[in-house]
């Protein structure tokens, strides 16, 4: 027998109607029943935002990819458990000079179902240790990174420094580390330099006659290569890194933690770099030796025998946390993290790789480009402070189309180094241009590597996206900031302003490096410094919530609420040494030299990593004593792409 309609038919009961009503809720496919929730994975913040699906067992995965400190949120629990994977990798070793050691890896660290809550964790990104130069020889390990957790702290051991080659003073042997780093020219001794248990690698071991190589730096999957007395073996290859897929996915793994290639005085014999970011060694003595790369902890590679030639710096560190998430929407090229938010697709370059249309074409796609800011100026025969570093160049194209099938190459520029002391390696380093490569050439969109901070010589800043500052001076007297040269490219509008102006006398203070948004400002009378101009914020496509790209934005001019800020400019230092602070623009710029004395080397920071910041100027003591783990390097830089999804 049928159920009754209800309504006005006469033979309609209410027993009918209830009868019929909770047949509709409770069986019905398409009338008032309630749908099924969907389950969801944690809702959090924090990082690079990186969605993929693992295709082996079809699950769908969101990482938080951290390449500087920060914190990772989550604010509600999801429904796939209450854990977390995660990847931990400390900052790479820096290398020794004439003939120096390769530097090892950061130690890396990685396991799954790690237990949390709704809380913020904090994250800590090692930078890289400094290289060793002629003067000095004071290189440096790598800096520890960490994750807390419910329970404790996840940490990651910086990797050991690499030894000096037989032309430089003690210490000649490598130091321990996550990995080893490898001992320098005549070092040899028999006695590896051990890694962290579960962490890395040995360093290699060295020849004890002069003209034979260093040992390379010990990598998290392989030991460094020892130096051998082979005539086509000469000096010893950094250790391999390790693949993880905690970032991209299976599909596209990434290779950290490779160790630095040790140096020799033989041409066309030096250690290369291991897998995962290991900085290659001298190849001559007119060069020096290649930094590890910056968000991998890959360890520096050693200097060249003749000439003293110094070696690389250590890469710095990243952290990355995932977790299970329900679904992910359908992406129309491959590269980078890949993100969706507000009907967009994002693409975050924060490392070199390729943006690739997979089928037909995208007709209008945001771009945004950053190059790496300029290194901070430091000590120098003079009597004045040193002018902040520039922001890197940044590039804004609103909407053009990417042609089908077709492949862009993206180099991320690094921050260019901080100056170290007044016999060696005295001035800071310009940083490196961003180029994302359009391959029909017109359209190629090139953001301009940050001017070099000056540094207490009474000379101009170097000229960059934006420029540096001027160093502040007495006798000579203050030099003027560097220009800012970032010109329209590729289609794209460029920013970039002058640094600003040291000063002369009687506080001599140096000029803030200039930002994409403002130029860099004059050095003021006492009691302060010369703030970095502040940046830009990226456009709004770029700005999702549950991302912390860029900078918060929490000092410079201008209005700087609201995060998501890029190319701030470096703050100066000045004399005396009690001097206020020098903020960092908002954008990531560093924050200068301030309230200590000439031995404080604590109180300058780094341009922020994947911002084009700028680095701190800084003061030091007479040479050989020098700042320590690169807080005055410029930042890294940084690309992005949105398109409709």
């Amino acid at each position: 027998m049928g159920v009754k309609s209800t309504g006005s038919h006469p033979t309609t009961t209410k027993a009918d109607g209830h009868l019929l009503e909770y047949f509709r809720q409770n069986f019905s496919g398409g009338g008032g029943s309630a749908a099924a929730v969907a389950p969801s994975g944690h809702t959090a913040t924090g990082g690079v935002i990186s969605d993929y699906t693992d295709p082996g067992p079809g699950n769908v995965y969101r990482a938080h990819v951290f390449t500087s400190s920060g914190t990772f949120d989550i604010s509600t629990i999801g429904d796939f458990g209450a854990t977390v994977d995660y990847l931990v990798v400390a900052g790479g070793g820096g290398a020794g000079t004439g003939g120096g050691g390769g530097g090892g890896a950061g130690g890396l660290l990685t396991s799954n179902n790690l237990p949390v809550s709704a809380a913020p964790y904090a994250v800590v990104v090692g930078g890289g240790g400094n290289k060793g130069i002629s003067g000095a020889y004071v290189q440096t390990n790598g800096i520890d990174s960490s994750l807390a957790y419910n329970g404790g702290t996840i940490t990651s051991t910086g990797g050991g420094r690499g030894g000096n080659g037989a032309n430089a003073p003690t210490p000649y042997i490598g130091s321990p580390g996550g990995s080893g780093g490898g001992h320098g020219m005549n070092a040899n001794n028999g006695d590896n330099p051990t890694a962290a248990a579960g962490q890395g690698n040995q360093g290699g071991d060295a020849n004890a006659s002069g003209s034979m190589g260093a040992g390379g730096g010990g990598g998290a999957g392989a030991a460094g290569e020892d130096g051998s007395a082979s005539p086509t073996d000469n000096a010893g290859d950094g250790g391999a890194g390790a693949a993880n897929v905690y970032a991209h996915g299976p599909t596209n793994p990434v290779t950290y933690a490779g160790g630095g290639g040790g140096g020799t005085n033989i041409v066309g014999q030096h250690g290369n770099g291991g897998a995962g970011g290991g900085g290659q060694a001298a190849t001559s003595s007119s060069d020096d030796g290649n930094d590890g790369v910056f968000g991998t902890g890959g360890g520096g590679g050693g200097g060249w025998y003749n000439g003293n030639t110094p070696g690389g710096n250590g890469g710095s560190g990243v952290v990355v946390v995932r977790y299970q998430i329900a679904s992910v929407a359908t992406k129309k090229a491959t590269g980078g993290a890949i993100s969706f938010y507000g009907g967009k697709t994002i693409h975050t370059f924060t490392s070199s790789g390729a943006f690739t249309v997979q089928g037909s074409e995208i007709p209008s796609a945001e771009i945004f480009v950053v190059a790496g800011g300029g290194g901070g100026g430091g000590y120098a025969a003079g009597d004045g402070g040193s002018g902040g570093g520039g922001a890197g160049g940044l590039c804004v194209h609103p909407g053009r189309p990417l042609a089908a099938s077709t492949a862009y190459p993206i180099s991320i520029g690094g921050g260019g180094a901080m100056a170290l002391v007044s016999n060696g390696h005295k001035y800071a380093v310009q940083g490196t241009n961003t180029v994302f490569t359009d391959p029909s050439s017109p359209g190629t969109i090139t953001a301009v590597g940050g001017g070099f901070g000056r540094g207490q010589d009474g000379s101009a800043g170097g000229g960059g996206g934006s420029g540096g500052g001027g160093a502040g001076g007495g006798n000579p007297p203050g030099g003027s900031g560097g220009p800012g040269t970032q010109s329209p490219s590729g289609g794209a509008t460029g920013y970039g302003n002058d640094g600003g102006a040291g000063q002369t006398g009687p506080n001599f203070r140096g000029g803030g490096g200039g930002g994409a948004g403002a130029a860099g400002s004059a050095g003021p009378a006492q009691p302060g410094n010369g703030p970095g101009g502040y940046g830009r914020q990226a456009p709004p496509s770029f700005r999702d919530p549950a991302s912390t790209v860029g900078d918060v934005g929490t000092y410079g001019g201008g209005d700087t609420s609201g995060g998501f800020w890029f190319a701030g400019g470096g703050g100066s230092s000045g004399s005396p040494y009690n001097a206020t602070v020098g903020t960092g623009g908002a954008g990531g710029g560093g924050e200068g030299y301030h309230n200590g004395s000439g031995r404080d080397l604590d109180a300058n920071t780094a341009g922020k990593m994947s911002t084009g910041g700028g680095g701190g100027g800084y003061q030091i003591g007479p040479s050989p004593y020098i700042v320590n783990s690169g807080n005055a390097n410029g930042g890294s830089g940084i690309v992005m792409i949105a398109y409709p999804t």
